[in-house]
Order: C-alpha cells, then structure tokens, then sequence
C-alpha cells in the first residue's frame, strides 16, 4: 500500500539558534540512521561507510550559514530529499547523482571558465 504522507512532517520555522540547531542534528541523524536502508533499497554498489560520509559532507557544506531564514530551507530541502528518497520516489540516478564525483574524476567542475570552455563543457 502506497502512504504518500509516509514522512511527511508540517513546514515551520525555527524560533531561534537553538531550535535551528536541534532541528539540524535530528535531520542529520535521520539520514545517518537510514543510510543502510538507502543502500540496500537503491541496490547501491557503495558501502555505508561512504552514504554516510556523503551525508556528513552535504551538511558540512552549509555549516557557516549565518541566516536563520535560510537554515529553515535548507531544513525544509533536507526533509524533502529524505522523504523522497525513502519513499522510493526517485530513481537510482537521481540517488548516484551525490557520488558522480568520487565514481567519475571528469565530473569534477574546471578550475575556471576558460579550461571548462576549451574541454568544451559550456
């Protein structure tokens, strides 16, 4: 039976710091819990030990973000990728698309317009 509201939780905003702070680390810990779940339902070639780095480099990525306004949708991001991933919403690309540059050492970006420009990548 299909539950589309499986995981589904209500948009809000965080109050202050502190309640930004707690809603992160349940969301980070809610992807960490379920890396293996995600390796083992997109059939994926990679160990959990690298899903959960991923995860932790996702997160690291937005660490300094200094407004609270954009810690709630980057919260409101997150959530949408958990719920979609775990409901099986998405395809093993869509999932593959976070490891591209650890499988592939091209899909790195060019160091700057001009190298991008003659490989021909724009």
């Amino acid at each position: 039976m299909i539950n589309p509201t499986y995981l589904a939780v209500r948009t809000r905003s965080s109050a202050n710091w502190g309640d930004a702070k707690t809603r992160v680390i349940h969301s980070y810990r809610d992807w960490i819990r379920s890396a293996p779940e995600v390796q083992q339902m997109y059939t994926l070639s990679l160990p959990v030990s690298t899903i959960r780095t991923k995860i932790r480099q996702e997160f690291e990525r937005h660490r300094y973000v200094a407004q609270l306004k954009t810690v709630d949708v980057l919260l409101f991001n997150s959530h949408q990728e958990y719920q979609e991933t775990l409901n099986y919403w998405k395809q093993l690309t869509h999932v593959l698309k976070y490891f591209r540059t650890e499988e592939e050492p091209k899909a790195r970006l060019p160091a700057n317009f001009i190298s991008g420009f003659l490989e021909g990548r724009n």
